[in-house]
């Protein structure tokens, strides 16, 4: 079936639809050994589609992975600073895998990788809220802000929906967050009177972190996946 290069690249898990659009623009992008345009479609079925001269491969069978990023690792797969990447870390993953969303660099836990970009769309899509859960250990008068972390509160000029906040420990919260703004929970601590000291997340929608230790990742179940809207089917098409 014949589609827009730029959905077809994005499904394949190379990139994002908008970065694909920079590919072609870039004129980084062939079909059957002619120059792709932005707008184009093609068939992946039966069309010869490379990016860089790579063979794009189209395949139901996706690979969704769960990684327990360290502190000192940028989300990203190459960095111009030369820092350490959680591409380093996922390297023995049979297949180029893209995070989902960010991480801070200072931040550490979970963290999902996949070549579905279809999926991660999903779960990057604003209408999409998805709850994701820190443990944060912080410093300063808990007791003052607890009111303050969980009423109304404006990050970066939004107003963002109230967060659940509970105290598990002396100086530890457990902040679960309906949107995923940039470094929106040192920012609500901050705001609160807060300083963080340490940052991790422990779950994002239904997927949890668990006993994983840092720097590892694993496959997700098959219940895991399924918690995340993929088809079972899909994944044993091919099998």
């Amino acid at each position: 079936m014949r589609e827009r290069l730029q959905k077809i690249i994005s499904a394949a898990g190379i990139c994002s639809r908008r970065a694909a659009e920079r590919l072609l623009t870039d004129g980084r992008v062939t079909v059957n050994g002619a120059v792709a345009l932005l707008g184009q479609s093609a068939d992946p079925e039966t069309d010869d589609i490379r990016v860089d001269g790579t063979p794009l491969s189209v395949t139901d069978r996706h690979h969704y992975i769960l990684l327990n990023k360290p502190r000192g690792y940028v989300t990203t797969l190459s960095d111009e600073k030369g820092r350490r990447t959680v591409a380093e870390l996922v390297a023995a993953v049979p297949a180029r895998v893209y995070p989902v969303g960010r991480l801070d660099l200072n931040s550490d836990g979970l963290l999902l990788l996949t070549d579905d970009g279809a999926l991660a769309q999903r779960l990057m899509h604003p209408s999409h809220a998805v709850d994701k859960v820190y443990r944060t250990l912080v410093e300063g008068d808990i007791d003052t802000a607890l009111p303050v972390l969980r009423g109304p509160m404006t990050i970066d000029g939004y107003p963002i929906r109230p967060a659940t906040v509970r105290r598990v420990g002396e100086r530890t919260l457990e902040i679960t967050i309906h949107e995923g703004r940039n470094r929106q929970v040192r920012k609500m601590c901050a705001a609160a009177g807060l300083k963080v000291l340490r940052l991790t997340r422990v779950a994002e929608g239904p997927i949890r972190l668990g006993t994983l230790s840092p720097g590892k990742w694993r496959e997700m179940t098959e219940e895991e996946r399924r918690a995340l809207g993929v088809e079972p089917e899909k994944e044993r098409k091919d099998e």
